[in-house]
């Protein structure tokens, strides 16, 4: 079956404006500018949590790599508001997720961005819910980590912005599709993205002829799930699932002959950076995303080609929503008043009375917005995957 190469973006309409425990990894300290002897300068205690090792360690060194290259510019820049920042590794489990908030905690954390990963946030949310500090997730997107929590807000879109929008897409520009979902129903990331996906497809009138699920434990093997796909007669197949299993998963459809249009979401990106990976596997893959490294505006470029002189390889949308959380901060605490004196927990309620009234200019969207939810508001885009690289419209 020819697959289809298409892409698209969606406008993003907003106001302009300024503008993922144990610590068994810790990054040094990014030390703040020589500037911050001046007592008209604040310098904020800033940590990042996510996994710098084990299966996840490419979105957690991505956020921690993100929001480092953010802090030595914002220090660079000798401006009132500076920062320190610690990152703590969690190897994208909850339990040791707490245990680098802790951490965190102890060396004197005023704000965090992170944690990285769905589970791990969900986990520390609670926990800084209860001890009032103010939580900014770079990835983490499923609705549960800020629901009924105030202080705890996301620079990523939404599991269920993301289910919609996909399904939206599909229906509007692959007319007559059969669409096949393959999700993983132990993870809250991507039973969200799905159950929103197949919602959405239903009003659109998108048909679904085949749904596939597998755990942790089984994602070795998709030759079942594949197989359904293929005599259902789907000619997409929607994958709201992380790279790791993307990558078995295109793997075995092409030892089976079966080629799909394959349209993944932002946890899709990673893949061509995978090692081991053959990325001719990937060629006409679709996915969601907020950033491009290959975008062709100035602070892109000048944020990849900073990112790639440092850490040796292209920063993935991880980064830039860290490097976006860390500016956000920036705007916030200016906007609150917030000295580094005050406390966290007093710094948390400054942030959360001026969350809803700022608007920042970031990596992964132009005036982007917050409500009293915590989630933000932009929009994503569709790349396609060609030669090796992301192909914007």
């Amino acid at each position: 079956m020819k697959k289809k190469f298409a892409c698209f973006a969606m406008a993003m309409v907003m106001v302009l404006g300024l503008a993922a425990c144990g610590g068994k990894k810790e990054e040094a300290p990014a030390a703040p500018a020589e500037s911050s002897n001046d007592a008209s300068v604040s310098v904020f205690k800033v940590g990042t949590i996510g996994p710098l090792t084990g299966d996840a360690a490419i979105y957690g060194q991505a956020v921690a790599n993100g929001a480092k290259i953010a802090v030595d510019q914002i220090n660079a820049a000798g401006g009132a508001i500076q920062f320190e920042l610690q990152s703590q590794d969690d190897e994208a489990d909850g339990e040791k997720s707490v245990n680098a908030y802790n951490t965190l905690m102890d060396w004197g954390m005023q704000v965090m961005v992170g944690p990285t990963t769905t589970g791990a946030s969900i986990a520390v949310s609670a926990q800084a819910n209860a001890d009032r500090t103010f939580m900014l997730t770079p990835s983490a997107s499923s609705v549960d980590v800020i629901d009924g929590k105030d202080n705890v807000f996301q620079v990523c879109f939404t599991d269920p912005n993301q289910g919609v929008a996909s399904a939206d897409y599909i229906s509007e520009n692959m007319a007559g599709t059969k669409v096949a979902v393959i999700y993983r129903n132990d993870d809250a990331y991507s039973q969200g993205i799905r159950d929103t996906f197949v919602s959405e497809a239903a009003a659109k009138g998108l048909e679904v002829v085949y749904e596939g699920t597998f755990t942790a434990d089984t994602a070795t093997d998709f030759s079942v799930q594949l197989t359904g796909a293929q005599s259902a007669g789907a000619d997409t197949v929607f994958l709201p699932i992380y790279y790791q299993p993307a990558s078995v998963i295109l793997s075995q459809a092409n030892a089976m002959g079966y080629e799909p249009t394959f349209f993944g979401v932002d946890g899709m990106d990673g893949i061509l950076t995978m090692e081991g990976f053959d990325t001719s596997l990937a060629e006409g893959v679709m996915l969601l995303t907020p950033f491009s490294a290959d975008a062709e505006d100035e602070r892109t470029q000048t944020f990849v080609k900073t990112y790639q002189e440092q850490f040796g390889n292209t920063p993935n949308q991880f980064a830039a929503d860290a490097y976006d959380a860390v500016y956000t901060y920036a705007a916030a605490l200016e906007a609150a008043g917030c000295t580094s004196d005050m406390s966290a927990a007093d710094i948390c309620e400054a942030l959360v009375g001026v969350m809803t009234t700022i608007s920042v200019d970031g990596l992964t969207g132009q005036g982007m917005t917050w409500d009293a939810s915590g989630a933000v508001s932009k929009a994503p885009m569709a790349v396609v995957i060609e030669n090796g690289t992301y192909v914007l419209p």
